[in-house]
C-alpha cells in the first residue's frame, strides 16, 4: 500500500489543499499509467502506446487533446481553460534501449535486450499529467482563471523532440512553463545543463582485397581511426567544461576487405552554447583532415542540438516554498532496505534514500551533468525546474537500478510528490500576477539580446520509417 508523505508544518491554502486531494484522488490511475509505460519501455519516437495512455487519460479528464503535433506521431498537447495566464507543464515518456529490468534491487532483465526507463520518464509523464489535472480541476471549479497545457514530448533521450515543438511555435502563447525530473534528491532545480550538438560523420573510400591488392584500396576505416585519434588528442586543448564523445557505428564488415564505408555518431557539449559552437566547428574541420590523410570522401550530417537550460531563480523560490510546505517524502523500512540493496549491488555507500528539503542552492556558472531539450523550451518561455527523489542516493543514472525503482513504490512516491509540488507552484502563478511578472522579468534579463536559433536540419523530425502511421 502506498503511504502518503507527511506534509510540513506550515498551513496550506485552500487551493493547495484541493491540489493535494485531487492528486490523491487520481493517484491509483496515475500509478497505473506510469507502471504501464514502465513495462512498455518504448524508445525514441516509438512511444505509440505510452503517448496514447497519457493523451487518452487527459482527454477523459476533459482536456482538449491535439495529437501528432510538430510532425511527430507521439507528440501531443492537452489544453483546458481559456484566457491568461497560460501555464504549461512538460511530460516525457521515452525509454532507453537495452536496460530492461524487473522491479527488484538486483540486476535481472524484465525482457532480455529490451528498453528500460533508466531516466524515470514513465514517472515524468504521469507525474506531470497529475499536476495538470489538479490545476484543471481548480480552473473548472472557478477557483483560479486561465489556461493549463500539458505537453507530451517524445524522444528526449535521442533526437530531442522538444526542438521541433519549439520550432512549431507551440509555446508562443505560454506565460511560464513547469518541468521536473526524477532524481536521487529533492530540490528546486536552479542549475543549468550542458548545450549539445549531435551529428554523424561518414567516410567513403574504395574497397579492395586486404592482402592481394591493398594498394588499390582507400580505407574509410583508416579515416575513422585518424578522426577519433584527432578527437582524443584535441581533448587536452579544450576547456574543462567541454565534453566530446562518440560511438563507432560502422568500422567495416570483415577483416579481409579494405572498408569502403565507415560511420561515427559524435556529440560535443559545453556549459554554454557559445562555448560549444567553436568546438563543433573545429571537429568538423578535423573530419575533413582525416579524409584528406586517408584519401577518401566524407560527409557530416547534423542530427540535432540543444541549448543549455536558462535558469529562473524567481520560479525556483516559488518551488522551494512549496517543497517546504510539503516537507520530505517518508519511506517504509522495506523501501529503505530496497534502496540500500541497490547501493550494495552498485558498490555505493549504503545510506538509503535522500529526500531532505535543503535551502535553495546558489546557481553555478558552469555546472556539470547532462543535457536536456528542456533547455530549448527555457530559451522561449520562462521555465521552472524541479528534481524529486525517485531512486537511492548515488544511484548510477541511465542504468538498471533506476529502472528498478521506477516500477515500484519508491518511484511512485516521488512521482506523486512532484505532481503536488508542480501544481502548487503553478497555482502561485495563477493567483499572484506579481510573482508571474517577476518570473517573466528574470527570463527576459537572463536571455538578453540572444536570438534563439534551433540547432536542427531543415525538414521534418527524423521519425524512423517503421514508426510512421
Amino acid at each position: 500500500m502506498l503511504i502518503i508523505p507527511i506534509y510540513g508544518q506550515k498551513k496550506l491554502s485552500d487551493n493547495k489543499q484541493a491540489i493535494i486531494k485531487s492528486i490523491e484522488k487520481h493517484q491509483k490511475a496515475l500509478i497505473d499509467i506510469s507502471d504501464q509505460i514502465w513495462a512498455l519501455a518504448e524508445t525514441a519516437f516509438e512511444e505509440n502506446q505510452s503517448s496514447k495512455l497519457l493523451a487518452d487519460y487527459a482527454e477523459k479528464q476533459g482536456f482538449t487533446v491535439a495529437r501528432g503535433v510538430a510532425g511527430m506521431p507521439t507528440a501531443f498537447v492537452a489544453t483546458y481553460g481559456s484566457g491568461k495566464p497560460v501555464i504549461s507543464v512538460l511530460g516525457e515518456f521515452d525509454a532507453l534501449p537495452g536496460i530492461s529490468q524487473k522491479a527488484q534491487p538486483t540486476k535481472s532483465p524484465l525482457n532480455e535486450g529490451a528498453g528500460g526507463h533508466g531516466c524515470g520518464h514513465n514517472l515524468f509523464g504521469a507525474g506531470s499529467l497529475g499536476a495538470a489535472i489538479a490545476v484543471k480541476e481548480l480552473i473548472e471549479s472557478g477557483k483560479i482563471k486561465g489556461t493549463i497545457k500539458f505537453f507530451g514530448t517524445p524522444s528526449e533521450e535521442k533526437y530531442f523532440g522538444k526542438i521541433w515543438m519549439v520550432r512549431e511555435g507551440l509555446w508562443n502563447d505560454v506565460d511560464a512553463n513547469i518541468s521536473w525530473h526524477p532524481s536521487a534528491s529533492t530540490k528546486a532545480d536552479v542549475q543549468s545543463s550542458l548545450a549539445l550538438v549531435d551529428f554523424k560523420v561518414e567516410f567513403f573510400g574504395q574497397a579492395a582485397h586486404a592482402s592481394a591488392d591493398p594498394w588499390n584500396g582507400r580505407s574509410a576505416s583508416d579515416a575513422l581511426e585518424l578522426y577519433t585519434t584527432g578527437i582524443n588528442y584535441y581533448r587536452e586543448h579544450v576547456k574543462p567544461t567541454v565534453r566530446m564523445h562518440y560511438h563507432i557505428q560502422d568500422g567495416g564488415q570483415v577483416v579481409n576487405v579494405v572498408p569502403d564505408y565507415s560511420r561515427l555518431w559524435m556529440r560535443v557539449r559545453d556549459t554554454k552554447r557559445s562555448g560549444m559552437m567553436p568546438v563543433y566547428e573545429r571537429v568538423q574541420k578535423m573530419a575533413e583532415g582525416a579524409a584528406i590523410m586517408a584519401n577518401v570522401d566524407y560527409k557530416i550530417s547534423l542530427i540535432s542540438g540543444i541549448y543549455e537550460v536558462l535558469v529562473n531563480r524567481e520560479g525556483g523560490k516559488l518551488m522551494q516554498n512549496n517543497l517546504e510546505l510539503l516537507g520530505p517524502i517518508t519511506y517504509t523500512d522495506e523501501e529503505i532496505a530496497f534502496g540500500k540493496k541497490i547501493q550494495e549491488v552498485t558498490k555505493k555507500e549504503q545510506v538509503g534514500m535522500d529526500s531532505a528539503i535543503n535551502p535553495l542552492e546558489e546557481t553555478k556558472e558552469h555546472p556539470g551533468g547532462g543535457s536536456t531539450d528542456v533547455g530549448d523550451v527555457s530559451w522561449n518561455v520562462p521555465n521552472i525546474n524541479l528534481g524529486v527523489t525517485t531512486a537511492p542516493k548515488d544511484t548510477p543514472w541511465h542504468s538498471w537500478a533506476v529502472v528498478a525503482c521506477g516500477g515500484m513504490s519508491i518511484g511512485h512516491k516521488g512521482m506523486l510528490y512532484a505532481s503536488k509540488a508542480m501544481a502548487m507552484t503553478m497555482t502561485d502563478l495563477y493567483e499572484n500576477p506579481e510573482a508571474l511578472e517577476k518570473v517573466k522579468a528574470e527570463y527576459k534579463e537572463r536571455k538578453g539580446d540572444e536570438v534563439y536559433e534551433a540547432i536542427v536540419p531543415d525538414g521534418p523530425p527524423p521519425i524512423p520509417s517503421n514508426t510512421k502511421k
